[in-house]
């Protein structure tokens, strides 16, 4: 029986194999099949941490919470800078 008087706590492992660039690219993906704007949703999503900004079409919304949102403006950032500068 478990002692409901206690925090219980919870931790997740994060997925090592999981390229931040791929997760991107489906999401992107999945909003643009839907019909959503896929980069305004994907900004919506980073600057508030709703996932409801982000479809659960094709796992999507999912597939982002599974990387944290600073890792994702990361990943934006280099490429922009990669392919601007």
């Amino acid at each position: 029986m478990n002692d409901l008087g206690n925090t219980q706590f919870f931790s997740a492992q994060k997925d090592t194999g999981l390229q931040v660039r791929d997760v991107l690219r489906g999401v992107y993906a999945a909003l643009k099949e839907k019909g959503y704007n896929p980069i305004n949703q994907i900004v919506g999503y980073i600057m508030s941490g709703d996932p409801t900004y982000i479809t659960s079409h094709n796992g999507a919304r999912s597939l982002i919470m599974k990387v944290e949102r600073d890792e994702l403006l990361e990943e934006l950032m280099e490429s922009y800078i990669r392919t601007n500068m």
